[in-house]
């Protein structure tokens, strides 16, 4: 039985990104309507998409998995299941839709056994070839529906099964989707989904992150310390950070559109791990208190100061991390000695139970809302931090057609170079360019000339490009006439 299903769900059940499934409807392939594909549709654009992809054995995968959860900290190793009483909610409500089915399923198995009964009846009375031919095929045809299951039936059962492991959220005025998946709230599930919404401590406490519930039923699974008002709780008000979905939801949410919609913010974070990287570039890992999250976009940077000495010892970083990493923040600082924090840093100075003062979030290095053309990102040095988190923002949404990385830098700089060629080897739709051509204008030549061969249309892309200075500059004046989103590290 043909089924028409979000986006959402179409990407969960064929394996593919929602930005793979846009790119068919685009070119043809693949016909929508109002939002919606149909399972029959989503079967002949994507045969036998239901069957698991081979994994090679070069070791991928499990490289992918170890990337995934450094990068992301708190993602589960697998799809976890919701509580107990969450998953009771969701059967019982899917109990209900089957109980309804069954009725309309019996009034009409009624109707065919009234209207079989009558042709026999008139076939007694009324001997007709006509008649007794269409008694025949009446018998036939319901033969071949009750002893026939389709592969659309398969995508209809796969989907009810995810509906009772996950529930779909629609945000409204935007009409962004996302899915709430083990015992995620949610706002943990539309961060790790790429998804802005207003929050301030992600921890019950500010009121912040309140939205109104339009249609759905959600149910509360954390403790909060904010309290709605009568009239709030009247219109449907609810805590993103304190509750969870049980059945399809949609909710009335303000949403960051852009870097002008988040406010700056001061916090206090603790240094859990400070790690060289290389010689010359070391991973600063903060952790953000319980109570005062830090909300930024991908691509932004902020402020960083030793917590207690004069501001002298500060200095402004991208953050290399994804807004979907729950309270971690990770910088890459280059060793400089014009820059008094990070001299401190590698001389020991600041460490591991460390305060840290964080003022930002600063820049607008960032994508835009459901951006669906490829994605080219082009790093120098470690111009590379504000990408990576760009790109593990653009894993997290899945709204782009493909994503392509070109990193250069003097030799042994390519600080993670290993997880760029995980990404390329275990991500469909990723290219990675490694170059050792430096850091400065001369390696924008080389860089161009690398993207050229490779096919890289770069006109057909949206094109974000960090580095050194002369670098961005030295790229801003070859490729004139090419719109860049451009950071000076």
């Amino acid at each position: 039985m043909t089924r028409l299903i979000t986006l959402s769900r179409a990407a969960h059940l064929s394996g593919m990104t929602r930005g793979a499934l846009q790119k068919k409807i685009r070119e043809g392939e693949l016909p929508s309507f109002d939002g919606m594909v149909s399972t029959e549709d989503l079967c002949r654009a994507f045969p036998g998409c239901e069957v698991e992809r081979e994994i090679d054995e070069s070791g991928a995968f499990e490289r992918i998995v170890r990337v995934r959860d450094e990068a992301f900290g708190r993602r589960v190793r697998e799809r976890m299941l919701p509580s107990q009483e969450v998953l009771a909610q969701r059967l019982f409500a899917q109990g209900q839709e089957i109980a309804e089915l069954r009725r309309h399923l019996s009034r009409y198995h009624q109707l065919v056994d009234t209207l079989r009964g009558d042709i026999g009846e008139m076939c007694k009375h009324q001997p007709d070839g006509a008649l007794d031919a269409l008694a025949a095929r009446l018998d036939h045809e319901l033969a071949v529906i009750l002893g026939s299951q389709s592969e659309q039936d398969t995508f209809a059962m796969m989907d009810d099964m995810l509906r009772a492991i996950a529930a779909r959220v629609t945000l409204r005025p935007s009409g962004r989707e996302f899915l709430v998946e083990g015992n995620d709230t949610l706002l943990e599930a539309a961060l790790k989904a790429g998804v802005s919404p207003g929050y301030g401590c992600g921890n019950g406490n500010c009121g912040l992150c309140k939205a109104r519930v339009v249609a759905g039923e959600v149910r509360r699974v954390r403790n909060s310390d904010y309290m709605l008002s009568e009239s709030e709780r009247q219109q449907g008000y609810t805590l993103m950070c304190a509750h969870t979905a049980i059945s399809d939801v949609t909710l009335e949410a303000l949403e960051a559109r852009g870097a002008a919609d988040i406010p700056e913010q001061e916090i206090v974070a603790r240094v859990r791990a400070a790690t060289p990287l290389a010689d010359d570039v070391m991973l600063l890992h903060l952790q953000t208190p319980r109570s005062n999250r830090l909300r930024f976009l991908a691509g932004q940077g902020v402020t960083l100061g030793a917590a207690g000495v004069s501001h002298d010892f500060s200095g402004e970083y991208p953050i290399a991390s994804c807004p979907c990493d729950d309270r971690n923040l990770l910088f890459h600082i280059r060793r400089d000695e014009s820059d008094a924090f990070a001299q401190r840093l590698f001389a020991g100075a600041i460490g591991s139970g460390d305060d840290v003062g964080v003022r930002g979030p600063w820049g607008d290095f960032v994508i835009g809302q459901d951006t669906e053309r490829p994605l080219l990102f082009i790093a120098a040095a470690n111009g590379f931090a504000p990408v990576k988190s760009l790109i593990e923002h653009a894993m997290a949404a899945e709204t782009c057609e493909s994503i392509a990385l070109a990193w250069t830098a003097a030799r042994g700089g390519h600080y993670l170079d290993n997880q760029c060629r995980a990404w390329a080897a275990a991500l469909d739709d990723f290219r990675y360019l490694p170059l050792e051509a430096g850091d400065g204008a001369a390696a924008a030549a080389p860089l161009l000339a690398a993207l050229a061969s490779s096919g890289i249309e770069m006109r057909a892309c949206e094109v974000f490009v960090a580095g050194p200075a002369s670098f961005v500059d030295a790229m801003r004046a070859a490729c004139d006439g090419i719109k860049m989103c451009i950071q000076a590290i």
